[in-house]
């Protein structure tokens, strides 16, 4: 079945690209749900899901109102006000989320057959009260299963952006609106969606469209129609099967004369989150000199914490990649 999003000349002006964290939210744990997973995040889903059936994640809040397939609850992705928000800015806008909103998008995922339980009837009967325990969630499910990860992801989904943003400037809007994905296309005024999960048409949106790529939304695109606000497509960003590939193996002599070899070489331990004691395990340090290395690391900007139980994870920020990898930093 196909459906068509007809443009105005103030529907292409209006039209621009996001990245939302929230996107990546509902699209890795929707993947996280699925039986098999995708080749591509493999490891990325091996790391991350016992963390989340420690933490009682894969039971909660998001469990309910994230099936493993069909319609996502309009409400948990909020349009962003800017190209680039931070997870802070949407989980506020997900708060001001008003009870009709949040009653209609509960009835939809009644209507495709989600189960009723305790949790969506509290939600339908306080849905003020029960959205900052949603978000709470949110902010758990992101330090366990996003945030050690954020500035690689973040890195491949800003290079999509710009990439299809100089496109645009190079070709025109058709020629990016054609090349998003096989279900999608351009043609005389309309974009086409094929296949039911992609239903969007203009007269149950606002003006303009939001084009969000996701790092996890492969290999379907998704997305949200909530009048006045502006259509929004998520699509599988480019270049998402090296999304995991090793950025390196081992400092170079450069960056260990300037950061000291054991601190250089923590760094390289980074490339996969970890704790202070693997990274002691694997580097050969003792735990206490791991820790003291990650103290003056993370100072300089080069490493983040992330709170895994009674564990931190550390991993390597953008920045970090850049001085390790510098042929491939910023590459689209």
């Amino acid at each position: 079945m196909e459906y068509g999003l007809s443009f105005s000349a103030t529907d292409l002006a209006q039209t621009r690209f996001a990245v939302s964290p929230m996107w990546e939210v509902v699209t890795s744990f929707r993947l996280l749900r699925e039986e098999t997973d995708p080749p591509m995040h493999r490891h990325w889903a091996g790391q991350v899901r016992p963390r989340l059936v420690r933490a009682g994640l894969d039971r909660g809040w998001l469990a309910a109102l994230i099936p493993g397939n069909g319609y996502l609850a309009d409400f948990l992705n909020p349009t962003p006000a800017g190209p680039f928000p931070e997870l802070p800015a949407e989980l506020a806008a997900i708060r001001r989320s008003t009870p009709e909103q949040v009653r209609a998008d509960l009835a939809v995922l009644a209507q495709k057959s989600t189960r009723p339980t305790p949790r969506l009837r509290l939600l339908h009967e306080e849905p003020e009260a029960v959205l900052e325990k949603v978000t709470a969630e949110i902010e758990t499910y992101w330090e366990l299963a996003l945030a050690p990860y954020w500035p690689r992801i973040r890195q491949l989904l800003e290079a999509d952006v710009f990439h299809r943003a100089r496109q645009v400037a190079e070709h025109g809007s058709a020629h990016v609106l054609n090349e998003l994905h096989e279900s999608v296309s351009w043609d005389a005024g309309t974009l086409s969606m094929v296949r039911r999960h992609c239903m969007m048409r203009r007269a149950d949106t606002g003006s303009g469209l939001l084009l969000v790529p996701s790092a996890f939304a492969w290999p379907r695109v998704l997305t949200r129609s909530v009048a006045p606000e502006p259509p929004q497509l998520a699509y599988p960003a480019r270049g998402i099967g090296t999304l995991w590939e090793p950025r390196t193996t081992e400092p170079s002599d450069a960056i260990a004369a300037v950061l000291g070899r054991s601190r250089a070489l923590l760094l390289a331990e980074l490339d996969v989150p970890a704790s202070t004691t693997q990274l002691a395990r694997h580097s050969g340090l003792s735990t206490a000199a791991v820790s003291q290395h990650l103290v003056a690391l993370r100072n300089a900007g080069l490493v983040t914490a992330h709170r895994n139980g009674r564990s931190v994870l550390y991993a390597r920020t953008a920045i970090a990649d850049a001085l390790l990898c510098p042929a491939t930093a910023g590459t689209a």
